[in-house]
């Protein structure tokens, strides 16, 4: 795959919380300029983000929902799927209850991502982040298969938050457990094309990084997103 074809399924990501409106103008400038995926953005930046992209409508603007660690209540999680919709988000990526997952009370963790799906249904992808670094295998493949039954569009490994990222191996294991028609995206850690290759090789449809730029030039990000 080369750095064009991978420019293509980047999420262009910046969810610092210092990050100032001229951040936010100048990632989706940007996601502009490299035929981006997606421009990814805390909730209060989508409308700024959505503005700057009216006119791209193939770079989407994503955002992250129970971010990042996930805890909100269900009916939280879904009024702000449906609050960021309104205001311009065409995918969303939300945060699963890692607890629940750990209690093994499936049927929340579940009734968690429907709340998501639901609200977005016909309007926003949805994007489940499982937070790989926290998990057992076991738990991984849980959450991925509940993620499949709620009717999820990808699974995710990592918020970038917490004390690890993508591996290929996390990878590799999501998407033999989700199947070839579930996406899988690899976020936290991915900063250069050969990173962004690993994962694709592994199994990654989407690629959620903020150091799309130096990726498409070639280059190694320092971020660790």
């Amino acid at each position: 795959m080369s750095e064009i074809t991978l420019s293509g399924i980047i999420d262009h990501t910046l969810l610092k919380a210092d990050a100032r409106k001229e951040d936010i103008v100048k990632l989706a400038e940007e996601a502009k300029a490299y035929k981006f995926a997606s421009v990814c953005v805390n909730p209060a930046w989508v409308a700024t983000a959505h503005e700057v992209l009216k006119d791209t409508p193939e770079v989407k603007v994503c955002t992250v929902i129970g971010f990042p660690l996930g805890s909100s209540t269900t009916e939280t999680k879904a009024f702000e799927t449906t609050n960021a919709i309104a205001n311009g988000a065409g995918e969303v990526d939300m945060v699963i209850n890692i607890g629940a997952l750990k209690d093994g009370n499936n049927e929340l963790v579940k009734r968690d991502i429907a709340a998501v799906v639901d609200a977005a249904r016909g309007k926003a992808l949805t994007k489940v982040i499982i937070e790989t670094c926290l998990l057992t295998e076991e738990e991984k493949v849980r959450a991925c298969k509940l993620s499949v039954e709620a009717g999820a569009d990808f699974v995710k490994t990592s918020t970038g938050f917490s004390t690890g990222g993508a591996t290929k191996e996390d990878i590799a294991l999501m998407r033999a457990t989700v199947g070839p028609n579930v996406g899988v995206k690899a976020s936290g850690g991915v900063r250069s094309a050969e990173d962004a290759h690993v994962m694709v090789q592994a199994g990654a449809s989407r690629i959620g990084t903020s150091g799309g730029v130096a990726i498409a030039m070639g280059e190694t990000s320092q971020s660790n997103y």
